[in-house]
């Protein structure tokens, strides 16, 4: 069977190895990676930049003697600068951007050996759950187009779940690895706060909430990725906990009796769909029968405070996005170049004070305090990784009225009106993706594994978190529920264009 026939039954490890083996070359799997985007991305908009030139350029040169040396991937298109190439974090203000130089995690995907043909899509900088930004248009979901791959690394895992490259860029700062991992039965882990570098042109990331990884097919890949990337880069300012061994030697280790909390209850929401609720009780089971002990629990937080925390300390960092995107293209930002929740958002950030920035920052930081102390006594926490099944298309599309209301409070932006802005976006946003959230504020590690599919053949993915600095127990769980429950073969339905 040729390469071509073959290329998506293979990881990205296990194409390293055909290269390493001279059993396929580079250019072929570039070909591979190419061939597959120009026929299937119509359909799904996964892929916003082509880089075609420059990763056939790649694949046919020296590449470094990285673990996945001549493996085709694909970069999200915000944060991950890439020298030459645009950087619009799906902003129409953005759109002729162009980034002057690498960033520290696209450096050292180049280093590790991978190939990149292209950058995928996101909402407008990061901010939504789904990927549906006007400046870029939609992505669709591969197990059901009329349907979401969640956000905001929608592209990433729309891409992959449809066989463009076996594993792909993303970041997470609120779920934007761990949702769309769950909406499109992938893996997908948030590492430790400070295990993957940002710099050097991002300090910390929303104050700390964003790290970046990737999204992959199989666990291996995820570690063998995180492997290669972690460590802080130059005047980071932190650093994960040092690992005593390398994270793929984690997968396929056995984890040992294991004390895993769960709950079905909405960590940051109200209500969790029946679907979820059902898929959380057969993951519970399913490490039940492997061994481990499965009880009923969860931390102790107080979910209103913290939701209100993570928006305010949300818009303080878009204000700080539209005036940095209006340093980056020398003139001021307007309405015009923005989405009408995007500009809101600034503007709350800009009526908030610097005491109500550093009092949601704290209530962040307590809250790891106090998520770390129930570890204490649990080695991994469990929830559905959302509330609801991936939504459809639209979902969160603006009313008429409420798209009458955000153009008047652009006119007048008084700051009681705003606040109910926040209120209002707390109950429809994270309503559905509302698990996530709590571990980019504690800055614990937190994977999503796909476990199960609804009666409709959608994903439902089961999210599980470790103590801070502990990604080795969720390679090691996420490896023996990879042979327990095999999910590899499992392929959305072939792509009408």
């Amino acid at each position: 069977m040729s390469i071509a026939e073959d290329y998506e039954s293979h990881d990205a490890l296990g194409l390293a190895d055909l290269v390493r083996k001279k059993e396929v070359a580079p250019a072929e799997l570039a070909a591979c990676a190419i061939e597959r985007i120009e026929a299937r991305n119509p359909r799904l908009n996964a892929v916003v930049h082509a880089m075609y030139e420059q990763g056939r350029a790649a694949a046919g040169g020296p590449l470094p003697d990285g673990p996945f040396a001549g493996v085709p991937f694909l970069l999200k298109d915000l944060l991950a600068a890439y020298a030459g190439q645009p950087l619009t974090a799906s902003c129409r203000f953005l759109a002729d951007y162009v980034a002057e130089r690498d960033s520290e995690m696209a450096a050292r995907y180049r280093r590790a050996g991978l190939v990149v043909v292209g950058q995928t899509n996101a909402p407008e900088f990061g901010i939504m759950p789904v990927t549906e930004p006007r400046f870029r248009g939609a992505t669709r979901n591969p197990w059901n187009p009329d349907h979401t791959p969640g956000g905001s690394s929608g592209g990433a895992a729309a891409a992959v779940a449809a066989g463009f490259v076996p594993v792909a860029h993303g970041n997470d700062g609120g779920g934007s690895i761990r949702i769309p991992a769950s909406c499109c039965a992938l893996f997908g882990l948030k590492p430790t706060r400070g295990r993957n570098p940002l710099g050097p042109d991002v300090g910390d990331g929303w104050g700390g909430f964003i790290q970046d990884h990737v999204v992959s097919r199989s666990v291996r890949d995820s570690a063998a990725m995180l492997d290669a990337t972690q460590g802080p880069d130059l005047g980071a300012p932190y650093s994960a906990p040092p690992v005593p061994r390398p994270f793929l030697d984690e997968v396929g280790r056995d984890p040992g009796r294991l004390r895993i909390a769960f709950t079905s209850r909405s960590l940051f929401g109200q209500a969790t769909h029946p679907d979820c609720v059902a898929a959380l009780v057969d993951a519970a089971k399913l490490c039940e029968s492997l061994g481990h002990h499965v009880e009923e629990a969860m931390p102790d937080f107080e979910s209103g405070e913290l939701v209100r925390a993570y928006l305010l300390l949300l818009a303080g960092e878009v204000g700080h996005a539209i005036a940095s995107a209006g340093r980056s293209m020398g003139r001021r930002p307007t309405p015009r170049g923005f989405e009408p929740q995007t500009w809101i958002l600034g503007l709350i950030g800009c009526k908030m004070t610097g005491v109500d920035y550093a009092e949601a920052l704290e209530a962040a930081y307590l809250a790891g305090r106090r998520v770390a102390a129930f570890f204490e006594n649990h080695d991994l926490f469990m929830t559905p990784t959302m509330a609801y099944p991936p939504v459809p298309i639209g979902h969160f599309d603006l009313k008429a009225s409420e798209a009458a209301q955000l153009a008047i409070l652009r006119r007048f932006p008084i700051k009681r009106l705003l606040d109910r802005v926040l209120d209002v976006l707390s109950k429809e946003v994270f309503e559905t993706t509302a698990n996530t959230m709590l571990f980019n504020m504690t800055g614990q590690p937190a994977a999503s594994l796909p476990l199960c599919w609804n009666e409709a053949g959608l994903p439902i993915g089961i999210q599980f978190a470790a103590r801070f600095g502990d990604e080795a127990a969720l390679f090691r769980l996420a490896g023996q529920l990879e042979q327990a429950r095999p999910w590899f073969d499992k392929r959305p339905p072939p792509i009408v264009t």
